[in-house]
């Protein structure tokens, strides 16, 4: 099994439905609906010179606590007590002694939640969001046999400088093993130890300082050998949608068309609908949302400008394809339009809108839940492929690719999924 990790903000990852206008956030705190818990942390307890940091998180604390209270799309919060939410995690919000610990605090309570795609982010998190920028050294990693691998070395980065390579191990992190699940953040210029083992066993220790880089979504075409159509793009929004519509237009006597989702956090639904509108010659239905009264909405796909393509269709994903990405997916499975090959996906499909904190900050916060075609709850679940493939260390040092190699036998055995007239 594995999973791609670029260490960037989950929220990038699991981006939601609509975002909610600034106006609409204004008119909500001049109205003065915010509910408060009923445990109130005593901030007479601090002295005088940590009262004001505790006051500033407390604010931060009640909008995150109130946000959710009013409008997850869970209103029994999935068994949570949510008063005795705000007794544990409130004293230790107003105690945090800065922003990282603020947030520590505010993740540690929502992830009470079991829910993907309701997380805080801080000010800074939310700049790299908007502005596809991060600081980092410059690789990413996937899990593959229980430990973690470098997948990409992002060119001319300090770790592409340094020489590191796919394949190599990565073992720990100024001194730290990386567990897991892993959620690094570096100030610029901050210089960070990794050890890694290189593709020789050998251990190899650098010092990378970090800076601002891209983490901008790639958008890759490639005719493969028999004339198929090879098609990765990172995210699903408008450049996205518009560019998978051209290159099916470009190729659309293509033989077969490979869609890899492997990277793909998600996006918008509207994008994901015109997507999956690329691919049928009538709007199908996309699935079902459910808001927190119990209200459904049928998402229907978008045939406007669609290129309509005809051939057959594999969809690429791992436990990296997340919430538009699996919902497109599960349409495409659900009407046997396409044929899934590689990994079970994330299991992260709810609908989620951003909300401004005091300090800056987002709260990033799930509104709607999710039901597939076929009636199957995707989240914490995912999407099964039709044919799994085990991806090896050996394959990723030797640069091969089995869920690709896969694909095309699929295309070559003649029985793959083409659209019915």
């Amino acid at each position: 099994m594995s999973a791609f990790v670029t260490c960037r903000p989950v929220a990038r990852c699991l981006r939601g439905r609509v975002a909610v206008p600034v106006l609409a956030l204004a008119l909500f705190v001049l109205a003065g609906c915010a509910t408060l818990p009923k445990a109130r942390v005593d901030l007479t307890q601090f002295p005088p010179a940590q009262r004001v940091r505790a006051e500033r998180n407390i604010a931060v604390f009640d909008r995150v606590w109130d946000l959710v209270n009013r409008k997850h799309y869970e209103p029994k919060t999935h068994g949570v007590d949510w008063e005795q939410a705000a007794a544990v995690y409130g004293p230790k919000a107003a105690a945090a002694p800065n922003e990282t610990e603020l947030y520590a605090v505010l993740n540690e309570m929502l992830a009470e939640l079991h829910d993907s795609h309701t997380h805080a982010l801080t000010a800074r998190q939310w700049t790299e969001y908007r502005t596809r920028e991060r600081i980092r050294t410059g690789f990413s990693m996937i899990r593959v046999e229980d430990q973690w691998v470098v997948s990409d070395v992002l060119p001319a980065s300090p770790a592409a400088v340094a020489g590191v390579k796919s394949g190599w191990l990565v073992v720990a992190r100024n001194g730290q093993p990386l567990g897991e699940r892993p959620n690094f953040t570096a100030l610029e210029g901050e210089e960070v130890a990794w050890n890694f083992v290189d593709d020789h066993d050998r251990a190899v220790h650098l010092v990378l300082k970090a800076q601002r880089l891209s983490i901008a979504p790639l958008q890759v075409v490639r005719e493969l050998p028999g004339g198929y159509l090879y098609l990765r793009f990172d995210e699903f929004d408008a450049l996205d949608r518009r560019w998978l519509g051209r290159e099916l237009a470009r190729h659309r006597s293509a033989p077969g068309v490979i869609i890899d989702l492997r990277r793909n956090p998600g996006g918008g639904t509207w994008s994901l609908g015109f997507a999956v509108g690329e691919f049928f010659d009538e709007p199908v239905n996309c699935g079902t949302f459910i808001t927190r009264n119990g209200a459904r909405s049928v998402e229907n796909s978008a045939e406007f400008g669609s290129a309509h393509y005809r051939g057959p269709v594999v969809v690429l994903v791992d436990a990296s394809t997340a919430s538009a990405a699996e919902i497109f997916t599960a349409v495409l499975k659900a009407y046997h339009r396409a044929t899934i090959v590689g990994r079970k996906t994330a299991g992260a499909v709810l609908a989620s809108w951003f909300y401004h904190l005091p300090d800056g900050g987002e709260l990033q916060l799930s509104g709607e839940d999710y039901v597939a075609p076929n009636g199957h709850r995707i989240e914490g679940n995912g999407v099964v492929p039709d044919i799994t493939v085990q991806r090896t260390l050996a394959d990723v040092r030797a640069g091969r690719d089995p869920d690709l190699k896969t694909a095309l036998r699929v295309f070559e055995s003649g029985k793959a999924e083409t659209l019915k007239r």
